[in-house]
Formats: structure tokens, sequence, C-alpha cells
């Protein structure tokens, strides 16, 4: 029983990872060989935002569905085993919901750019190069705007 919990939890841990924080040094297979644009521009502020988790539905269908099955297990008879798979379906739906939250929650930076040319925008991503207010970047846009550090001079 607790072989097929734990397969069945992976299981939501892995449909639900698919959700991942946008950062400017990731990119999404897809995007791969697709054309992307850019021009520069400079940080005019930074500051730190929580990213609230998605609400999907997908976790707290597969925790039903692994609480379901793994309740469904329990008693001796069909009239317990059905309230075990009752039982463990509304916790697994619980917990599923909760687990998305957790994975797909975090956070990330609100950046507030100038480009070069044109007005002022707002990008939030993760700031995984730790990019500050006054730095020169490249606003990259492939469907989906980043910002890196400008490298070129």
């Amino acid at each position: 029983m607790y072989k097929k919990m734990s397969f069945l939890l992976a299981g939501i841990v892995f449909i639900v990872s698919g959700c991942s924080l946008h950062s400017g040094s990731t990119y999404e297979r897809s995007e791969m060989g697709s054309p992307e644009y850019f021009k520069k521009g400079v940080i005019l502020s930074v500051r730190d935002v929580e990213i609230k988790g998605t609400e999907s539905g997908a976790g707290a269908v597969a925790g039903a569905t692994a609480g379901g099955l793994a309740g469904s297990t329990l008693g001796g008879n069909t009239a317990t085993r059905a309230l075990g798979a009752l039982g463990g379906a509304v916790v697994g739906g619980l917990v599923g919901t909760a687990t998305e939250d957790l994975i797909t929650s975090g956070s990330a930076s609100e950046f507030i750019i100038q480009p070069d040319e044109g007005e002022p925008y707002v990008v939030v991503q993760v700031n995984d190069e730790e990019l500050k207010a006054g730095e020169r970047v490249l606003i990259m846009d492939s469907g989906k705007v980043r910002i890196v550090r400008d490298q070129i001079k």
C-alpha cells in the first residue's frame, strides 16, 4: 500500500512541477530555435515579490485519486473499502491542493525597465543574475519578455 501511495504522490509532484517560475536564464524547450528579438535598456527599480501558487485543480485531482486508491485498500468488506476510498479521496484532494500551491509558488523580482527607446514597463521574473537598479540589460522577447545583464558594451 505504501508503495502505491509513494508512486501516486510522485505523480502529483510530476504533474504539478511542470509550472516553474519565469527566469532570465531558464528557457522552455519550446523556445529553442525560435526567433528572439532584443533591445537595450536600464533597470529603474527592483523589488521582491511573492508569486502565488497555481490553482489549476491538477493537484486536487491527483491527490484525490491517490487518496481514494490508497483508502480503498483499507477494511475487510465492500462497505469499509468504499468509506476508506471516500475518506482517502477527501484527504488526498486537500493534500494535493496544498502540494500544488507549495510547488508552484515562490519568490521573484519586479523590475521597472526603461528601454533606450520607448516607454518604461514592468517585467516580473526570478532574479537569478542578482540584477540591480541602474544596470544595463538586454530586454529579450520571444513571446515571453525576459531581461538579462547586458554583456555587450
